[in-house]
């Protein structure tokens, strides 16, 4: 069994709230940023399928909008 990615529960967040608030992204920041700090933590040697569409580099801002 692979092991469990090291921000799925992450990447579920953003489909719960995108889901719950109609796909609107500007409800769901908190979510999204958790999943940027998320993806930024991973060392280079950790992998994570669920970061390929955030960039490693991306700075965290809190008014900062990204789409996905």
């Amino acid at each position: 069994m692979p092991p469990k990615d090291p921000c799925q529960k992450q990447a579920c967040a953003i489909q719960t709230c995108l889901q719950a608030n109609k796909y609107v992204e500007s409800m769901c920041e908190d979510v999204l940023r958790e999943m940027r700090r998320c993806c930024q933590s991973l060392s280079a040697d950790r992998v994570s399928v669920c970061c390929s569409g955030f960039s490693r580099d991306q700075n965290i801002t809190k008014n900062q909008t990204t789409t996905l």
